[in-house]
């Protein structure tokens, strides 16, 4: 915020203050957390401890419901789920995804799993042993600021967030439709570099792509 003030000529924060400027860093912060997961880079990126189901248990639900085990709390969309015995060192097998539930015979795996009123469902039977289950998912990578003393602790977001924070108090303090205009392409351009710096160190990251059946194969059978 003090970078930002300096932006609106007023370092001093005589008129900008943090009181004054605060609301608005938290709006280029939801702004930021919806581009990262956008963009899915690293930030929002993260892989959960594991997650242990009970014989019979066939879902995982929000910290909200009394149903446990439970989802972590800042996940916001899922990318895979993988199974193991619990209590082993195995590898995680990743289960397909269905659209809709199909119930089978219990056994040793969960065999698939749906995402259903924002609940993880697995086949309806469970599983017959013990299981741990560990998400890949996308988070919501920022918290919002309190004061001007909250830390944010995301990589490269500070110019991003100096721009967007000056350019809506330049739109909606200042009424400075021009200033407003040229933070705000400072703005786009700092998230750019941020993404961009973020996908060019994925790109080293080596994958192993699907067969091109792989997708029938999730919605049909196993």
């Amino acid at each position: 915020m003090d970078r930002s003030a300096a932006l609106m000529n007023d370092p001093a924060k005589t008129d900008y203050t943090y009181l004054a400027q605060l609301p608005y860093l938290n709006m280029a912060i939801d702004e930021l957390i919806e581009l990262l997961e956008e963009s899915n880079v690293s930030p929002s990126n993260q892989t959960s401890v594991a997650i242990t189901l009970p014989i019979g248990s066939n879902r995982i639900t929000p910290i909200e419901d009394l149903t446990l085990p439970h989802y972590p709390i800042d996940m916001i969309e899922i990318q895979e789920v993988g199974e193991r015995m619990a209590g082993t060192s195995d590898p995680f097998i990743m289960l397909g995804r269905r659209e809709f539930l199909q119930t089978f015979p219990p056994n040793n795996s969960l065999l698939f799993w749906v995402w259903e009123d924002q609940i993880i469902k697995f086949n309806p039977s469970g599983a017959l042993t013990l299981r741990e289950v560990q998400l890949r998912y996308v988070r919501q990578a920022i918290s919002q600021a309190a004061s001007e003393l909250s830390v944010i602790g995301t990589i490269n977001a500070r110019s991003y967030l100096s721009y967007k924070t000056a350019a809506l108090c330049a739109q909606f303090i200042g009424e400075n439709e021009s200033r407003a205009g040229q933070l705000e392409d400072k703005a786009e351009k700092a998230v750019e570099r941020m993404t961009g710096i973020s996908n060019k160190g994925r790109q080293q990251i080596m994958t192993r792509h699907r067969p091109f059946r792989a997708s029938y194969k999730a919605r049909g059978g196993f």
